[in-house]
């Protein structure tokens, strides 16, 4: 019996691929413009506002800056949550850049031998977040219109991510390694001779991160539309509609928030087109989609991490508790403070 399984669990994979590719042929059409609105979303809105964050990155990589923060913050990131103080660097970087730097820097730290596989995972927890630009710019002023939400939004964002940090420090607690967090290996010397090869480096390194992101965006964009047309969203809507109508809540979320789990710029941009009185409850959503990620996400960590040995686990765990505790400070901070109640007069 378990020989059988494990062997159907091998071809689950290569089905999949084979039925992707024949609804590719299926549903040709709507497959088409799906891509298109993707690709859309990728160079109106990804674009601009990772790429400027991707090459400042890598620059800084080349900089001593990572180990003199390091040194200074190791009085924090050490009690509070049990890491060196050389992973303030990607805590910092992944909040600024956005969704997956911080993977991007946690995976080089532990290449280097600057943080212990263990101390590797509990920084991807807390140090993959979607960034202000993103929250702020795109999600509170060009999707939702109201830029105090964005701010709202990205404080409870960062919060909760400290949160993940702290529980997440007794993550394998009795596990003692050793690392070396006394220097980094850079590339190169940062200097005025190398300036130019260097800038042509981290645009290229840039682009190619930018890039990835954005093919994996149209992949689920795709996905997203098969799933709409094979009417497996009416299907979910059928199961959680009484769910919902116990507490009151529209059933018109349930397809924006199976998106977002899915792929979180396609799912946040359906959430923002619906229009209800209680219009808080799409900033409950939005706060959990925010801080889960998505699977594209996900994926896109998981394709930078698996060049090493470092579990995918905990940063699932991670994330799924983030997207939580975000929605309960948003709805605390909608409740306690009126001025974040956009509430429409029933």
């Amino acid at each position: 019996m378990v020989i059988a399984v494990k062997k159907v669990s091998k071809q689950i994979l290569p089905i999949l691929f084979i039925l992707f590719t024949l609804l590719l042929f299926v549903f040709a059409t709507t497959n088409i413009n799906a891509a298109k609105t993707g690709l859309s979303i990728w160079i109106s809105n990804i674009v601009p506002s990772l790429l400027p964050f991707f090459i400042a990155t890598e620059l800084l990589a080349y900089t001593p800056l990572a180990t003199s923060l390091g040194k200074f913050l190791e009085k924090f990131m050490r009690p509070i949550f049990n890491v060196p103080g050389i992973g303030s660097y990607a805590f910092i970087m992944g909040i600024i850049s956005g969704y997956p730097v911080g993977a991007k820097i946690v995976t080089n730290l532990y290449s280097n031998n600057l943080c212990t596989k263990h101390e590797a995972e509990r920084l991807l927890t807390f140090t993959n977040n979607s960034g202000p630009l993103f929250i702020i710019g795109t999600v509170g002023i060009s999707m939702f219109g109201n830029s105090t939400i964005g701010i709202l939004l990205f404080v409870c964002h960062i919060l909760a991510c400290l949160c993940v940090g702290i529980i997440f420090r007794f993550y394998k607690y009795n596990k003692r390694e050793i690392s070396n967090t006394d220097s980094i290996d850079l590339p190169a010397s940062l200097s005025f001779n190398n300036l130019g090869s260097i800038i042509a480096l981290a645009i290229y390194n840039s682009v190619q991160s930018v890039v990835s992101i954005g093919g994996f965006i149209v992949l689920f964009s795709v996905i997203i539309s098969m799933i709409s047309r094979s009417n497996i969203f009416l299907f979910i809507n059928f199961i959680f509609t009484p769910i919902l109508n116990i507490f009151n809540i529209t059933q018109e979320i349930i397809t924006p928030i199976f998106t977002g789990i899915v792929e979180l710029t396609n799912g946040l941009i359906t959430l923002s087109s619906i229009h209800i009185k209680d219009i808080s409850i799409l900033y409950y959503c939005a706060s959990f989609l925010l801080g889960f990620g998505g699977i594209s996400i996900l994926l896109q960590v998981l394709s930078i991490t698996s060049k090493t040995d470092i579990s995918i686990k905990p940063y699932i765990f991670g994330k799924i508790l983030q997207g939580i505790i975000a929605t309960i400070f948003t709805f605390l901070a909608i409740n306690i403070f009126p001025f974040f109640n956009m509430n429409l007069p029933m």
